[in-house]
């Protein structure tokens, strides 16, 4: 591997897990440098993400639970725009660990049961970092086979728009990164 190359997708993703040494499944990374702060968005990637993600829909049973000091045991809320002033007893519990729905990472909608089956489905966002134009996140598992690795960076470059990209690098939980070429 030469750190000062830039390679083709495809031939990054077979060098990403040729040095691939973990004893467990690492998952597959994107760091992505942008033209500007601010960037955010969501990609529904073809064939997820590989990690199980647990979708719960607003209830008022959930917000009872919760205020009584109930467990959080999901990744990501959703809830319906009458469901949000019910949910304001708890946000001073959700807002801190980025579990209350928002309209920015698109978790309110009038019919959260398709929420739920899109973000349960392979749907990510994606963000820059507050104080940089980069953004970290992730395309799959190390056993993916590589087409299917492909096809979610494919969605991915399309969903940030290939204009905002000033440098690609794709590393494995553990690996040193792969440059890309843009």
């Amino acid at each position: 591997m030469d750190k000062n190359k830039l390679y083709s997708p495809a031939e990054a993703v077979s060098l990403v897990k040729k040095i691939a040494f973990a004893k467990f499944n690492e998952t597959i990374e994107l760091h992505i440098n942008v033209l500007e702060k601010g960037i955010r968005g969501n990609a529904t990637l073809p064939n997820g993400t590989g990690k199980q993600v647990k979708v719960v829909i607003a209830t008022d049973g959930l917000v009872t639970d919760i205020e009584k000091g109930g467990k959080i045991n999901f990744d990501i809320l959703v809830a319906s725009p009458d469901m949000m002033p019910k949910l304001a007893k708890i946000a001073k519990i959700l807002g801190p660990r980025g579990l209350m729905p928002n309209p920015k990472t698109n978790t309110i909608s009038p019919q959260p049961e398709k929420l739920v089956k899109d973000l349960s489905g392979g749907q990510i966002q994606y963000k820059t970092e507050t104080n940089f134009p980069i953004i970290h996140t992730i395309i799959g598992k190390l056993d993916f086979e590589d087409k299917k690795l492909l096809d979610n960076y494919q969605v991915l470059i399309k969903a940030i728009g290939k204009d905002k990209i000033v440098s690609l690098f794709l590393k494995s939980t553990m690996s040193p990164a792969i440059g890309i070429q843009v």
